[in-house]
């Protein structure tokens, strides 16, 4: 890839109650429970087996704690070296939202303003005094990404300067005007990571290690723009098809800067993580400049906030952004509210293996759901069959709803529930407060349909609303 995917913004999480976790609370591998150790291994050796990808290295933080490190396969094939978590891999895209935490330390020191037009710092881009700080990090801009392709072109061989990509890229008409559309562009990154090292006055890498790493006791991150990983650290590979994994070309000097430049640990991304999800590093203000959903000038929501992809599932706010550069794929998913995050880093590009062990290891680590919400839904089924049979339990709803469900809507529910028979999966998909009420929603699955329902509660337990729609 070499850019944002939709799969690491729109992410789709198997669970909507992240409240009580299937694990103990505790840093240690060794006393993480034994049967979560053992889905998550399963889960990481299986997707690494069906993929062909080399190696994953994994961090799962709990409670604003990292509970499991591992690593699984081999960081090299010839020779072959087993990964260990001490090792670093490329994040990618991941990167974007460190540049993003410059943009607003420097915000914070009242340097810029994320509403300054890109021509108080680069005058000479197109249309430079209508784009926004904010429109840049938010893929906002309408500069044209100048790496699309998802391998390494010929001309991304050869040493490159941020100002060479801007010239070719970013002194262009634009893609559309700013604000009206949502296009992920590396460009912009580039661009913002100029605008940090004008402003501060300091390399964007410099200044990151200073106000960022070191603060937060990361270490060891490395700068892939400037060459390849250590020897020490995992090997990055392709294939072509269905071949075999081969050692992958290394973009040249110069074109990951702002954009996909950062390797490190997966560790070391949780012991970021966490830091979002305590707020240790940037004023709450500032977090949630970062986290706000960007919405275009037509009022539509993109998802996306400032160099993170945003997301709430089931009444919890998700963080969550992947990356790959060449030889490298990489995932992290956090839930701030929720002080918990998976993170898994891969040694293959364009394989999706990250994606998929961390999309199945957050289903495992929120598995359990609270008693209360198994109850409500036991009572929501038990409806379901009674409607089915054409009967109604009146004092279970409201009078709002009692008066909607007249006799005839109640001879309808029956008629067209009725033939269905007994559902073969009773899904429960969202959860939400909204106006002093509750707000569920199921997927009732049968053979030929599977059903939309939902209903909103209130607070005495009450049900206001039942309503029942095909999905399409």
């Amino acid at each position: 890839m070499y850019r944002f995917q939709a799969r690491h913004c729109l992410i789709s999480i198997f669970v909507v109650f992240l409240a009580h976790a299937c694990l103990t609370q505790t840093q240690s591998n060794d006393k993480v429970d034994s049967k979560f150790r053992e889905s998550v291994d399963q889960i990481a050796k299986q997707v690494l087996e069906s993929t062909g990808v080399p190696s994953a290295s994994i961090a799962i933080v709990k409670n604003s704690q990292i509970i499991y490190v591992q690593a699984y396969g081999d960081a090299s094939l010839e020779p072959r070296i087993p990964a260990r978590p001490d090792m670093r891999y490329s994040l990618g895209s991941i990167s974007k939202q460190f540049t993003a935490t410059a943009i607003l330390l420097l915000a914070e020191q009242n340097k810029l303003s994320l509403d300054d037009p890109v021509s108080k710092f680069i005058p000479t881009l197109t249309r430079a005094n209508e784009v926004t700080i904010r429109e840049l990090l938010s893929h906002t801009s309408g500069y044209q990404d100048y790496w699309p392709q998802d391998y390494v072109p010929p001309f991304m061989l050869v040493d490159t300067t941020s100002d060479q990509i801007l010239d070719r890229w970013a002194r262009k008409p634009l893609d559309f005007d700013p604000g009206t559309k949502w296009q992920y562009s590396n460009t912009n990154f580039v661009i913002a990571g100029l605008i940090v090292e004008k402003v501060s006055g300091m390399p964007l890498l410099s200044f990151l290690s200073e106000k960022v790493f070191t603060p937060l006791g990361m270490k060891n991150v490395a700068n892939v723009d400037i060459g390849r990983l250590g020897e020490t650290d995992a090997t990055g590979y392709l294939r072509f098809a269905l071949g075999p994994p081969r050692v992958a070309p290394k973009e040249a000097k110069g074109w990951l800067f702002a954009a996909a430049e950062l390797g490190m640990t997966a560790r070391e991304l949780a012991e970021w993580d966490i830091a979002m999800m305590d707020q240790r590093l940037l004023q709450p203000s500032s977090y949630k400049e970062m986290q706000k959903e960007v919405v275009l000038k037509d009022g539509t929501e993109m998802h996306y906030g400032l160099g993170i992809g945003v997301k709430t599932e089931g009444g919890h706010r998700i963080l969550a952004h992947g990356g790959e550069v060449s030889g490298f794929g990489a995932e992290n998913i956090v839930f701030p509210d929720d002080h918990a995050s998976v993170t898994v880093l891969t040694n293959v590009d364009m394989a999706d293996a990250d994606s998929e062990i961390a999309q199945r290891i957050a289903a495992v680590l929120f598995s359990r759901r609270p008693q209360a919400e198994q109850a409500k839904q036991e009572q929501i089924e038990k409806i379901f069959q009674q409607f089915q049979q054409g009967k109604i339990d009146r004092s279970l709803f409201t009078a709002n709803a009692n008066s909607y469900f007249t006799e005839q809507a109640v001879k309808d529910f029956a008629d067209g529930l009725a033939p269905l028979g007994a559902p073969q999966d009773f899904t429960q998909t969202e959860r939400e407060d909204r106006g002093g009420m509750t707000f569920r929603r199921y997927f009732v699955k049968f053979p030929l349909k599977t059903l939309d329902l939902w209903i909103r509660e209130m607070p005495d337990g009450k049900i206001e609303q039942y309503q029942i729609a095909v999905k399409p």
